[in-house]
């Protein structure tokens, strides 16, 4: 754990998070300025700063079953058609917390192109719904 960094103060539980997926290996929580509705990160628990860090390939090894998790549930609860998968690596690539991550994003068919990482104030404002919906029981 890295004691400066926002995503293991979240892992740790000193910091607050909407969590939608959790296993031993990593985490998974929506992003608060999120591109689209239910924008999600999943992060491994172990303090990574990125995919060129040692460390690294055992990281993403170990979480693929949550990004997996986490995919379906956004496909299945929020009816999304597809679900776009990013990952910055380094500050000039738009890396802003140095703890590896994953964005999924999840697509609706004809929504705006991902051009760049401007948040959606709509689903901002959506979060809690967005979160009930991901974790609450099925209908």
């Amino acid at each position: 754990m890295d004691d400066s960094c926002v995503f293991c103060g979240i892992v740790a539980g000193r910091m607050p998070a909407r969590f939608v997926y959790q296993d031993e290996h990593a985490c998974a929580f929506l992003d608060i300025r999120p591109l689209r509705a239910g924008h999600t990160l999943v992060v491994p628990r172990p303090h990574v700063p990125d995919l060129s860090a040692d460390g690294a390939p055992d990281a993403v090894a170990a979480i693929g079953p949550a990004l997996q998790a986490t995919t379906r549930t956004l496909v299945n609860r929020l009816k999304a058609d597809g679900v776009s998968v990013l990952q910055a690596n380094g500050a000039a690539a738009g890396q802003e917390v140095f703890h590896l991550h994953f964005h999924l994003v999840p697509r609706r068919r004809g929504d705006r192109p991902l051009n760049d990482w401007t948040a959606d104030d709509d689903a901002r404002h959506q979060l809690d719904e967005i979160h009930q919906q991901l974790v609450g029981s099925e209908d």
